[in-house]
């Protein structure tokens, strides 16, 4: 068969003067042929004169295809008839003797008719953005974990945000929708969802839903208006869903290696910035040209960020625990049996009463994990100090190795139970002190030579002073943080004048108004900021003195303070 550059060469060839014999000699091809290619320019496609004879199904046939094809609209989705499936039944129930392909057709041309078809949708900037879950594996050190990825996409420009989570439960929702805005600096005015219970807790008719109380105070705090598709129309938020293929089959594809969801956040968001330098097909800028645009267009976030925390009120129990999603969290000792709330937030749980947080503890997502802090019962433990080894929490306790050795050195001087008691007595300090200050006492008696628990206690109370004053004072000695003020210096030649008097009337001076007493250049303000001395009822001493202790031998046991003049009396 003759080709398009067959047909070429024979009509330049007849151009030039060849006759239709020598282009017949030349080519190799027939008379026929060479005068088919000079009347057309290329070869004409083969085509039947009559159509084959097609064999069709029968009538019955076909009637009991559309009745099981009606009958599958109301079956589950994934429980209907294929084509294959309809080919054996009409086979072996139908005596059907036709093929497979007959079957084949007609299903296709029958459905066909009954897809759905769709116009493309614009939407204006900064008005719509739509979220939804993904799901990749991830290598961990401790292995391969599934970990659920929220993903909010804007649907003018594309922009996205991803977050890996902990868990789809409605704090991490909140938690990262507010990460999302924040990564934006806007908000959407519309942010659409699928149905999941954690955010509409119940679907009414059409697309009212029932929201969860805290993502409606979200969307009140955020000003967004929260919009729900219809249930399984999953593509009536196409740009996120396509999001979800994008992540698990380009930023997902290898499987990523990290060592906890903090390093696959950060990757995440280095692909999510990437992604702003990439052109959509059909779009003529960037993705982060458009977004540009998006934001000018969206909401201005709030003044303060928002909550992401569930919250409910719970019972503390005998333990000095209070029950949290299948999983206990210890209290101090002064709050047990009380009322108090809990807050969940995606990463850690807090403990409120009366308005003041009492306990924070790591968010735990097992089930009957008890979550327990030794400072919580070291009250108990001072009552009942059986407990030091008869319990979890302190015998998992980690302590620094200089704890193993005073316990050792108070039973071997002690006694058992008496050595364990004044241990005890020292862990208590760590209600007050930190770890590495009770730590630094215990070395600094052991270097002394006597290690008591009444030592250890002062030295920690010194060990806190030092650090107070070093808090105060800069690397030179100096104090910091605190205001330089000029005090002038009081002229005491009033008072000599006043003493040498001895209080008779000698003229004006008897009548020298009270402002003569002050200090030169004092200022009314002044005097509401003294500290008067502690003395009779209505007596003050003077400011500005300089005050000299009673016991100047440094033996008396008085410590009265009073004030002198320095001049001539």
């Amino acid at each position: 068969m003759l080709k398009v550059e067959d047909y070429g060469r024979i009509r330049r060839a007849h151009r030039d003067g060849m006759s239709i014999r020598e282009i017949a000699q030349t080519f190799g091809h027939s008379r026929r042929k060479i005068r088919e290619a000079l009347a057309q320019a290329e070869p004409r496609p083969y085509t039947l004169s009559l159509p084959r004879p097609r064999r069709v199904l029968s009538a019955s046939h076909q009637q009991w295809i559309d009745a099981t094809l009606a009958a599958d609209e109301q079956a589950p989705r994934k429980q209907r008839h294929t084509a294959t499936h309809l080919f054996r039944r009409l086979r072996d129930e139908e005596q059907y003797v036709g093929g497979y392909d007959q079957v084949r057709r007609y299903v296709a041309a029958t459905r066909g008719r009954e897809r759905e078809t769709f116009l493309p949708l614009s939407y204006d900037p900064g008005v719509r953005a739509e979220s939804d879950f993904g799901h990749i594996w991830v290598d961990f050190p401790e292995g391969r974990h599934q970990v659920p990825i929220l993903i909010v996409t804007w649907a003018y420009s594309n922009a996205t945000f991803m977050i890996a989570l902990p868990s789809e439960k409605t704090e991490a929702i909140l938690h990262g929708t507010v990460a999302a805005f924040a990564f934006f600096c806007c908000v959407p005015k519309e942010l659409w969802w699928d149905n999941p219970k954690t955010v509409a807790t119940t679907i009414l008719r059409g697309r009212q839903r029932e929201l969860n109380q805290r993502w409606q105070a979200l969307a009140s705090h955020y000003n967004f208006e929260p919009l729900f598709c219809l249930p399984a129309r999953g593509n009536e938020k196409p740009h996120v869903e396509n999001r979800v293929k994008l992540l698990e089959r380009q930023w997902a594809t290898p499987v990523p290696q990290v060592k906890d969801l903090a390093e696959l956040n950060a990757y995440l968001l280095q692909c999510c910035e990437r992604d702003r330098e990439r052109t959509i097909a059909g779009h003529g800028e960037t993705i982060g040209a458009r977004f540009a645009a998006e934001r000018a267009c969206a909401l201005p976030l709030p003044q303060r960020s928002f909550e992401a925390a569930v919250s409910e009120v719970r019972q503390v129990d005998k333990y000095q625990t209070v029950a949290w999603e299948k999983n206990r969290y210890s209290l101090p000792r002064r709050h047990a049996f009380a009322t108090v709330t809990v807050k969940a937030y995606v990463d850690r749980v807090e403990v409120i009463r009366d308005g003041v947080r009492i306990a924070e503890h790591e968010r735990s997502y097992g089930q009957g994990e008890q979550v327990l802090d030794p400072l919580h019962y070291l009250s108990t433990l001072g009552v009942k100090p059986a407990y030091l080894d008869h319990t979890d929490v302190y015998r998992n306790w980690r302590l620094p190795a200089a704890f193993t050795q005073l316990r050792e050195h108070f039973e071997t001087r002690h006694g058992s139970l008496p050595g364990a008691r004044q241990f005890i007595r020292v862990l208590q300090l760590l209600a007050e002190h930190p770890l590495t200050r009770v730590e630094q006492a215990i070395q600094a008696c052991r270097g002394d030579g006597v290690v008591t628990a009444e030592r250890i206690a002062l030295c920690c109370e010194r060990l806190a002073l030092r650090s107070t004053a070093n808090e105060w004072t800069n690397p030179n000695g100096q104090l910091r943080l605190i205001p330089a003020v000029q005090v002038p210096l009081p002229d005491l030649g009033r008072f000599d004048s006043l003493l040498s008097h001895g209080g008779e009337d000698h003229g004006p001076e008897r009548n020298a108004p009270a402002l003569a007493l002050e200090p030169q250049g004092a200022t009314p303000a002044d005097d509401a900021g003294r500290v008067w001395q502690a003395g009779r009822r209505g007596d003050r001493q003077q400011p500005g003195l300089p005050r000299i202790s009673a016991a100047t031998d440094g033996v008396g046991v008085g410590h009265t303070q009073c004030q002198c003049s320095r001049g001539a009396h």
